[in-house]
C-alpha cells in the first residue's frame, strides 16, 4: 500500500493507493497554522489512522509547498513559512519509524498526471498549477526531474516576458523579487489586475464567469491573462519542449485557458507550429496527493 500526503497551507490530505492505483482511503484535516511541531503530529496521526483502518502498513510520500536544500536537507522556498529551515524528512523519519520521500507539490501533481492522468504515455510532461499560487513540475520517462538545485520546474519565479501592448508594472512577490510569473498568473494576480483596470473586486473565477456571460471588462481581463499565460508557457516550451502541458489548480477550471492556449503560445514559440497538447488534469484537486503516493513507484 502506498500512502500519499499533500501538505498544504490550509489542509493536509492523505490517500491510500492499492498497487493498481485504486483508492482505498482518503482523509483531509486542517493544517495547524504556523506550528511546525503540530504539523508533524498531524501527519503522524493521519498515517496511523489510515494504517489502522486499512490494517496494512504503507510507504509514505509527501508533497510539500517547497523543496529540500541539497546542502543540509532542510526545507527552503516554502510559502508555508513554518517549514522553512526545518529538517522535515529527518523529523518524519524519526516520528514514523520508516523512510519517507518528499517532493515539491507541483512535482507530485505532474507525476500523478504522467502516471495515470492526462499525460499518461507521454515522454515529457510539464505540470502547471494555477491557483492561489503558481507552480510547475517536470516528469520525464515517468520520473520527476528534481534538478541540480532542486528547483526544476519553478517557472513561476521567472519574470513574466513583457510585450509592447501590455505594460507590466512590477508587482512584489513573496520570494522577495518583483514581476514574477506568479504575481500575474495566480488567481489573486488576475483579481488584482482586474481591480487595477476597473476598480472592481472580483475573484478570478467570478471574472471568468462574467466574461462568459458577456461582461466586456471581465472579458478584457481574461484576454490579458490568457496572453500572459501564453507568453510565459512559450518560454517553457522553447526550453523543455514537452509533449503535454497539464493544467491544475482552481484556474484550470476556466475552460477558455486550455482551449485557447495553443494560439496564445504560438507567436512566442520558436517553431512554425506548436504541437504541445494543453490538457486539464484528469485527477483534478486529487492529483497532488496521488502523485505523493506514486513517489514510491
Amino acid at each position: 500500500m502506498r500512502l500519499g500526503i499533500d501538505l498544504g497551507g490550509s489542509k493536509i490530505e492523505i490517500v491510500a493507493l492499492a498497487s493498481d492505483g485504486s483508492e482505498r482511503l482518503r482523509r483531509r484535516i486542517a493544517t495547524p497554522q504556523g506550528d511546525y511541531r503540530a504539523t508533524l503530529q498531524a501527519i503522524a496521526g493521519l498515517v496511523a489512522s489510515a494504517e489502522n483502518e486499512t490494517g496494512e502498513l504503507g510507504s509514505v510520500g509527501i508533497g510539500i509547498p517547497g523543496a529540500e536544500s541539497l546542502l543540509d536537507g532542510r526545507i527552503k522556498n516554502a510559502n508555508s513559512t513554518c517549514l522553512n529551515g526545518q529538517p522535515l524528512r529527518a523529523d518524519l523519519r524519526t516520528l514514523l519509524q520508516r523512510e519517507v520521500r518528499l517532493a515539491n507539490d507541483a512535482n507530485c501533481f505532474a507525476l500523478s498526471e504522467a502516471v495515470d492522468g492526462a499525460g499518461r504515455g507521454a515522454r515529457c510532461v510539464f505540470g502547471v498549477i494555477l491557483g492561489t499560487g503558481v507552480g510547475g513540475g517536470i516528469v520525464i520517462d515517468g520520473k520527476v526531474l528534481v534538478g541540480a538545485n532542486a528547483i526544476a520546474g519553478e517557472w513561476e519565479h521567472n519574470p513574466l516576458p513583457p510585450a509592447a501592448a501590455d505594460p507590466l508594472p512590477a508587482q512584489p512577490c513573496y520570494c522577495g523579487r518583483q514581476g514574477c510569473v506568479e504575481t500575474w498568473l495566480s488567481g489573486p494576480g488576475m483579481a488584482a489586475d482586474h481591480r487595477r483596470a476597473t476598480g472592481n473586486d472580483l475573484s478570478a473565477l467570478e471574472i471568468a464567469e462574467r466574461a462568459a456571460a458577456g461582461d466586456t471588462a471581465c472579458a478584457a481581463t481574461l484576454a490579458r491573462h490568457l496572453a500572459r499565460l501564453g507568453r510565459a508557457l512559450a518560454g517553457v516550451i522553447n526550453l523543455l519542449d514537452p509533449d503535454v502541458v497539464v493544467l491544475g489548480g482552481g484556474l484550470s477550471n476556466i475552460r477558455q485557458l486550455p482551449q485557447h492556449l495553443p494560439e496564445a503560445c504560438l507567436p512566442h514559440v520558436f517553431s512554425d507550429a506548436c504541437r504541445t497538447r494543453f490538457l486539464p488534469a484528469v485527477h483534478g484537486d486529487s492529483s497532488g496527493v496521488r502523485g505523493a503516493a506514486w513517489l514510491w513507484d
